[in-house]
């Protein structure tokens, strides 16, 4: 053995390696995050991914959300994302996991810092120039020299006399290099969190033909199509009732037939805790589309002609804003506007996987009081809990907060898009704690302290004259309230 050649490498006279087709390093172990999600995706496979085929700025799709690991990726390395889900419970996850976590700040290099750290690193000043912090130029990169004898001998900065670090400097800075994309240069006196981001929710749509003269199967097979939809419904909710927010809380249909109204589908009969029978009626929106308030409108008129009916069940995969308002409006008819879980549009071969206790919810409204400041006129938010319907007695009550995981508020309300200008947490579990740890720094407490309140911050009169209250439970239900603060007295 002593006649072959060997040596020693040690792992700071080249620190990186090339990435091979067999990532080894992505595998699940006990020192990566836990995962909050059934099918959480390891951060590095989203990350090498993510840095193979984009760069700072770009826009990242993911259509399914799950924890939200692309949209934290693509976060923390500057790229703008959209991720999509039909689950409430995985857009309530990572809703919370973009909001409560830390992420490193990389020298832009469209930046004064940046300017100065390339010039540090290539020894090349710059002409000079107003600087943007646009990322879409990219980052202040490491980068791997490639020293070779003739990038030495052709060396301008080094000359006789210099030290022994002095040479490897000039060396560095002479010699070719290849940037090391996945290691930015990071500014350890900045901490960044999550910039803006918005929760849309939207019921799925379908692209109706555009020629008004549609073939006779085409619009037959429509009409069919509408028939199948009720009448899956009808099945289902048969089976599983209407349920709330309480376990034992639940709708349970004694009987229930379809109905030819023009707005009511079925109509049917339970029994109250009393034993008393109680008549009930069922409205379903569309299949492709949100229930807005007409249509509660129009369901209740109908409920209530003849003999009338003592509950009116409106079910609907997504409701507009001012549907709460007039679900009220109808006296001793109780209107229940019940949310259909969307996993009902699967099919019966999946949604046979899915538990039937939360396939019809029904949420609550959210027991808010506004308040305005005597002197400078600012108005303040308290969420005092969730009017609960129990089917099982017929009575509203009022909830604690504990049903509630957070709450969003649009002070400036334009009747069209819910912007978050404030976000508040009430669950059990605080998400901001592992932030708060994470930053080792002077904590403000009393900011803090309310991130984690059921009263908000105060905040101008709107220039809208509204305000909007969005309230998530920790179902990843949510209803949305609209008040005119216009007239809210001091």
């Amino acid at each position: 053995m002593a006649s072959k050649l060997r040596y020693v490498r040690f792992f700071d006279d080249f620190p990186v390696v090339p990435v091979p087709n067999v990532w080894s390093d992505t595998v699940s172990s006990g020192y990566r995050d836990p995962k909050i999600y059934v099918v959480q995706t390891v951060d590095r496979v989203v990350e090498r991914c993510l840095l193979m085929s984009t760069g700072p700025g770009d826009l990242v799709l993911d259509p399914t959300c799950g924890s939200g690991t692309t949209a934290y990726v693509a976060e923390q390395w500057g790229r703008r994302w959209i991720t999509i889900d039909t689950s409430r419970v995985a857009l309530a996850l990572a809703r919370t996991r973009l909001m409560a976590a830390r992420y490193p700040y990389y020298l832009l290099a469209d930046s004064p810092q940046g300017v100065r750290k390339e010039a540090e690193v290539t020894g090349k000043v710059p002409p000079e120039y107003k600087t943007e912090g646009d990322v879409r130029k990219g980052f202040v990169y490491k980068r791997v020299p490639h020293v070779t004898l003739k990038s030495i001998a052709n060396n301008p900065d080094i000359r006789e006399g210099m030290t022994r670090e002095e040479i490897d400097a000039a060396i560095q800075r002479h010699a070719e290099t290849e940037l090391l994309y996945d290691k930015p240069y990071e500014d350890p006196k900045r901490i960044r969190v999550a910039g803006p981001f918005t929760v849309e929710s939207l019921s799925p749509h379908r692209v109706l033909a555009v020629d008004e003269e549609r073939p006779v199967a085409e619009r037959e097979g429509q009409r069919d199509n509408a028939v199948q939809f009720e009448q899956m419904i009808l099945d289902n909710l048969r089976k599983a009732g209407v349920q709330n927010t309480v376990k034992n809380e639940r709708l349970a249909f004694a009987r229930l037939d379809p109905h030819a109204g023009r707005w009511l589908q079925a109509a049917g009969e339970y029994v109250d805790s009393d034993g008393k029978p109680r008549r009930v009626a069922v409205s379903i929106g569309p299949e492709h589309g949100t229930v807005g308030a007409q249509h509660v409108k129009e369901a209740a008129k109908e409920a209530v002609q003849g003999v009338g009916f003592d509950v009116l069940v409106i079910c609907g995969f997504a409701f507009d804003p001012h549907v709460s308002e007039e679900a009220k409006r109808y006296g001793k008819l109780t209107v229940l506007v019940t949310k259909m879980n969307p996993d009902l549009s699967m099919g019966d071969e999946l949604l046979k996987k899915t538990g039937a206790g939360n396939l019809f919810m029904v949420f609550g409204e959210p027991d808010i009081k506004i308040s305005t400041d005597d002197v400078e006129g600012n108005l303040t938010v308290e969420v005092r809990g969730v009017d609960v319907y129990d089917p099982t007695t017929g009575q509203i009550r009022s909830h604690s907060t504990d049903d509630i995981a957070c709450w969003f508020i649009d002070t400036n309300y334009d009747g069209e898009s819910f912007f978050v200008r404030h976000a508040y947490f009430t669950g059990a579990d605080e998400p901001y704690e592992k932030l708060k740890r994470a930053l080792r720094a002077e904590i403000n407490e009393a900011a803090w302290s309310s991130l984690y309140s059921t009263v908000s911050r105060p905040f101008a009169p709107p220039e809208t004259g509204k305000i909007a209250v969005k309230v998530i439970n920790h179902y990843g239900d949510e209803v949305l309230k609209v008040y005119d603060v216009v007239a809210v007295p001091a």
